[in-house]
């Protein structure tokens, strides 16, 4: 397995305040495990952060975080959504890694 920071993304565009957090972060999860979306086995979300609309999603394979960078557009979308929201997908980084120690 490779470290925890190669298998995590950044989430950023995520809707604030529309369902409870716990909600979201499910929604998160099932988009981000569905082969469409080029995902795979999520082994945690980290919503809410303290930037707001912005999440933090581990893979628990790094081959997923190359697979979902590789699409083009997310668009998250749910029945408890009233639209989609395009969401900016980042790798995880050292500048991302100071941002969420400040979360935790």
């Amino acid at each position: 397995r490779a470290a925890r920071s190669t298998r995590t993304i950044v989430i950023a565009g995520v809707p604030a305040g529309l369902l409870q957090d716990d909600v979201m972060a499910d929604i998160l999860t099932i988009h981000f495990q569905m082969s469409r979306n080029n995902g795979g086995d999520v082994e945690e979300v980290t919503y809410p952060t303290r930037n707001r609309g912005v999440a933090y999603i581990t893979f628990e394979d790094q081959e997923v975080v190359e697979s979902v960078l590789k699409k083009d557009q997310h668009l998250l979308q749910d029945k408890r959504l009233a639209r989609r929201y395009p969401l900016t997908v980042t790798r995880y980084n050292v500048s991302s890694s100071l941002i969420h120690l400040t979360v935790l």
